[in-house]
């Protein structure tokens, strides 16, 4: 679905990293992790088409990313950023509702199965009640599931987000992961986010990119994700408790 080849990232003259090569294919959930600063960010907004890599290429289905049209884009690849912006008063159905934008032909409104989908989306991330709610009152919790809800209205094959579980509560996190992973066990679609709970990213992942200031490793989650490969990563001694639920990264 998503072929990552020879990518190199550069902000303002200063090299992120070199040549990254990665595949993601459809029913993998992907998890990037590393310090703060290396580029996380900065690779999901390349992987949604938002910026160009400063050399190497990304394909979607086989197809140049570049040659993709906004719209087209829009309908194949979706992406939750770490934080929104509400300059203006929208309600949460009116924010969930914007993902189906780019199913909408031009000129016309939304349908009914359209406002369908976005009700549909709320209620997944327990945001029904909200719906008519202002945004602007909504809690950091609360406005991160709508953000979600969203992404699910949208419904896009490959999933970016950018931190999902910002401002959630254990309880959330969760479920709002688990929710993530059942959308992707049907084997359409694929899901790639950064994350920084690393008990969390081991229990979700399938595969991980370790994203680090010396280089980039791509791989299983199962052989990635190790206290002796995150501790070099963190530059942070890190053991792993093994529970009945996988395993925990604990500081040592």
């Amino acid at each position: 679905m998503l072929a990552i080849e020879n990518v190199t990232l550069a902000v303002q003259g200063r090299t992120l990293c070199r040549e990254v090569s990665f595949n993601v294919s459809a029913g993998e959930r992907w998890v990037i992790v590393g310090p703060n600063g290396v580029g996380k960010t900065t690779l999901l907004a390349t992987l949604a088409g938002l910026r160009a890599p400063a050399c190497g290429s990304i394909r979607v289905d086989g197809r140049p990313l570049r040659e993709w049209t906004p719209r087209e884009r829009a309908v194949r690849i979706g992406l939750v950023p770490q934080d929104t912006i509400d300059a203006f008063p929208d309600t949460a159905l009116e924010i969930a509702l914007a993902g189906r934008h780019p199913h909408v032909p031009r000129w016309r409104a939304e349908s009914r199965d359209d406002v369908a989908l976005a009700k549909a989306a709320l209620d997944a991330v327990e945001c029904a009640s909200l719906a008519h709610r202002n945004v602007q009152t909504l809690s950091g919790g609360e406005r991160r599931r709508v953000a979600l809800a969203m992404l699910l209205a949208q419904d896009p094959a490959i999933m970016l987000l950018d931190e999902p579980t910002n401002h959630l509560d254990v309880a959330h996190e969760v479920r709002v992961l688990d929710l993530l992973a059942a959308r992707v066990a049907d084997g359409r679609r694929a899901l790639v986010m950064s994350i920084h709970d690393l008990t969390l990213a081991a229990r979700n992942a399938t595969h991980a990119l370790l994203f680090g200031f010396e280089g980039v490793s791509a791989g299983p989650a199962t052989e990635l994700l190790t206290a002796r490969n995150l501790s070099a990563l963190y530059g942070q001694a890190l053991v792993a408790v093994q529970h009945t639920g996988g395993t925990a990264f604990l500081p040592a």
